[in-house]
């Protein structure tokens, strides 16, 4: 029986495992062993661990790391802590292969901590862009840490390969957290707003806005240019999930949270809704406006018009029912006036999402369970010749039928 440790550190992250966390339970071929950190065990950010374990899926390891700060040094930091805790977790478990996804310093804690062991590392989600964070410089080392990639996107896989990984090892599959979207028994609007406790007849507008880390000092005026351009939407009800752990979110957080405070009538804001709870009010809001990458990734599914703010996901694969803004007031107000006219509402409905495949979680899966472990372990830099590959320098990229 193969054993693959899963790690997860945040609410979004955890949503997009979700169902391949599921799948591998559910496998007499696969062991599972979850590995809890980062945002889930601190109650400063909703302690979501919360989540995992309503799903009744055991928790094989919980590695504490976050520090109870915000700052560029807490950060670093906390990757140190989460490297010893990490090393404790697989010396413990010893595990096959190593399940991860994403870009942040959580997570390049615990693919750093796994090169020693020589554990081979599946990475989801890479060869991605965002230039207005430090994730970039984490999701591009994951990679290169990494033994098996699933991009979500041909550019990204396309990307994997001019990093110098071996065509074989990238399996381009689509986003898994898309798949579990069909499957949701969505509540009614109505129903909806009554489990959040918001008494409202206006329009539903979502907002999550994190730091742009590689901006620094600039959360807190960014927040505040922001939070200006919403307020002069009277016709708008404006939901805050609330920002993450990275260094300056603290700063969006109390600006979000006195804005509430003196916006009652129109306004809430949430820790976490949870990932029903979130795909819910992504399906029911006429608007979203901020930085998160679920603009990106899961907003097209549901036709919702994003307006995506600053450089943060600058660099990534877009639909067109994003419309980005700079950090401005005017720019946030001029397109968010854009994102809720009638003809751009229309346009976002009938939006191909460019992250979706069928089932990608099952795919990836499948991957997992006959990925020959010794031969992964080995690893060579695959130089590109120019001309000596089928279509000049691109090279063919595997599927989920693709022999390894």
């Amino acid at each position: 029986m193969r054993k693959v440790a899963v790690v997860t550190g945040s609410r979004a992250e955890y949503g997009m495992l979700r169902r391949i966390i599921k799948l591998i339970k559910g496998d007499p071929q696969l062991a599972l062993s979850l590995i809890v950190t980062g945002s889930h065990l601190s109650p400063e950010f909703g302690l979501t661990v919360g989540e995992i374990e309503k799903d009744r899926v055991p928790i094989a390891e919980r590695v504490q790391m976050l520090l109870s700060s915000d700052s560029e040094e807490s950060t670093a930091m906390s990757m140190g802590l989460g490297m010893i805790g990490f090393a404790k977790a697989y010396s413990n478990l010893k595990p096959d292969i190593i399940l991860v996804l994403g870009d942040r310093f959580e997570i390049f804690a615990a693919v750093s901590a796994a090169v020693p062991f020589g554990i081979p590392v599946a990475h989801i989600h890479g060869g991605e862009s965002t230039v207005g964070a430090i994730d970039e410089l984490f999701r591009h080392a994951i990679t290169k840490m990494s033994h098996l990639h699933f991009p979500a996107a041909p550019k990204y896989a396309e990307r994997i390969a001019q990093m110098g990984e071996q065509s074989w090892r990238i399996f381009c599959l689509g986003a898994p957290g898309l798949d579990s979207l069909d499957e949701i028994k969505y509540p009614s609007k109505k129903r909806l707003l009554k489990e959040l406790g918001i008494k409202t007849e206006k329009r539903i507008g979502i907002v999550t806005f994190h730091p742009a880390t590689l901006e620094p000092g600039k959360a807190g005026p960014q927040a505040r240019e922001l939070l200006s351009a919403l307020r002069k939407f009277t016709e708008v009800f404006w939901v805050f999930t609330m920002s993450n752990s990275d260094a300056g979110g603290r700063a969006i957080t109390e600006r979000v949270a006195e804005f509430v405070n003196k916006n009652v009538e129109r306004s809430a804001s949430f820790d976490s809704l949870g990932r029903p709870g979130y795909l819910a009010l992504l399906k029911h809001a006429d608007v979203m406006a901020g930085n998160s990458s679920s603009g990106l990734i899961e907003a097209p599914s549901f036709g919702l018009p994003v307006v995506n703010i600053g450089n943060r996901q600058q660099g990534r694969v877009k639909a067109p029912n994003v419309i980005d803004a700079s950090a401005e007031g005017k720019s946030i107000e001029t397109a968010l006036e854009k994102a809720l006219s009638k003809d751009f509402r229309v346009l976002a409905k009938g939006v191909k999402n460019p992250y979706a495949q069928l089932d990608a979680s099952r795919n990836i899966v499948a991957v997992l369970k006959k990925a020959p472990l010794e031969k992964l372990g080995k690893k060579s830099f695959c130089d590109i010749s120019t001309g000596t590959r089928p279509h000049g320098n691109r090279r063919p990229i595997a599927t989920a039928t693709h022999s390894i």
